[in-house]
């Protein structure tokens, strides 16, 4: 592939980064639905995006996510034992990602 190709992959890369999606959710769409494989970009998908300062790490993502859905259900359930106990867990794996 040439270099001009690997330029378009990386250009479709950002735009659908940009759009905020992750890099594992944009190696689907140009795998699916361009046919770009990572052989095709030179490089990771993640690579890419630290390069141009776009990469976020989609575990932190999710597990920011998890916890705000935790804390909703806690102001509702101000009981739930197990909920908090959870939530304590996901908070000190969010501070040891962040350290990191």
């Amino acid at each position: 592939m040439t270099t001009k190709n690997h330029e378009e992959g990386e250009k479709l890369t950002l735009e659908l980064a940009k759009k905020g999606m992750m890099s594992e959710k944009i190696g689907l769409i140009l795998k699916k639905e361009h046919k770009i494989t990572k052989k095709h970009l030179g490089k990771r998908i993640s690579k890419i995006l630290k390069e141009n300062n776009l990469y976020i790490n989609s575990d932190i993502k999710n597990l920011r996510k998890s916890i705000e859905k935790l804390n909703e259900h806690l102001k509702k359930n101000k009981a739930d034992k197990s909920c908090k106990r959870s939530l304590m867990i996901k908070n000190a794996k969010l501070r040891k990602l962040e350290r990191n």
